[in-house]
This record gives C-alpha cells, sequence and structure tokens, in this order.
C-alpha cells in the first residue's frame, strides 16, 4: 500500500514539473522592443521565432492607437471587421495561439503607416 501511495505522490510531483515547465516556457514579449507599439513595426517579427502561450506586449499611448486582431485579408486591406477584438488600454497582452495572427491600428491612416504585423507561432 505504502508502495502505491508513493508512486502516486511521484507522479503528482511530476505533473507538477512538468505543468511549471509548459508556464515558464511562455515569454512576454514585448512588440517593438523598446519603441513599443509605433510606425514602423511591420518588420519586428523579422527573425524572431514565437511559440503559442507566448505573451505579446504592446505598449503606446492610451488615446493615440489600439490594437485589433484581424485575418489575412484584413492586414493586407487594413481594414477590420464588425466585431474585431479591439485593445485601447495602453499596455495590451495578448496570448499567441498556434498558427498566424494578424494586428493592425485601426486609427486612420496608423496601419497603412506600418502599425501592423503577422506573428507566426509554433
Amino acid at each position: 500500500m505504502a508502495g502505491r501511495s508513493y508512486i502516486a505522490a511521484l507522479a503528482l510531483v511530476c505533473l507538477c514539473l512538468f505543468y511549471h515547465l509548459e508556464i515558464t516556457a511562455a515569454a512576454e514579449i514585448p512588440v517593438g522592443d523598446s519603441d513599443g507599439w509605433s510606425f514602423d513595426v511591420g518588420n519586428w517579427p523579422n527573425g524572431k521565432t514565437f511559440k503559442a502561450g507566448d505573451v505579446l506586449v504592446f505598449k503606446y499611448d492610451e488615446g493615440s492607437h489600439n490594437v485589433v486582431v484581424v485575418d489575412a485579408e484584413g492586414y493586407d486591406s487594413c481594414t477590420a471587421k464588425s466585431g474585431s477584438k479591439t485593445y485601447t488600454s495602453g499596455t495590451d497582452k495578448i496570448t499567441l495561439a498556434k498558427g498566424t495572427s494578424y494586428f493592425i491600428c485601426s486609427y486612420p491612416g496608423h496601419c497603412d503607416g506600418g502599425m501592423k504585423i503577422k506573428v507566426v507561432a509554433n
């Protein structure tokens, strides 16, 4: 009986360790590095590696910009569909799902001025 309890406790410890490793593997990544969410940030993802679960942190002056989650068409055309998820806090944290994610600023002229990124998470 003591052997079973020991094995169950060991399995629980292992499960907790694996869970902890999964959580710590995710990173908070400031979009645009020290420049933040700004114009001409479109090339910022180039050369970077992203994983599902990583958290993008969009920093900008509240009221001056926003972050809108769009699809590929919205990214290419710089337009957000009605009902698109929009963030406006100035310190927006968005967790990446596996695959390609697209983000734009929907203030007039901002996306066309380079405030958009496409991020691929593995």
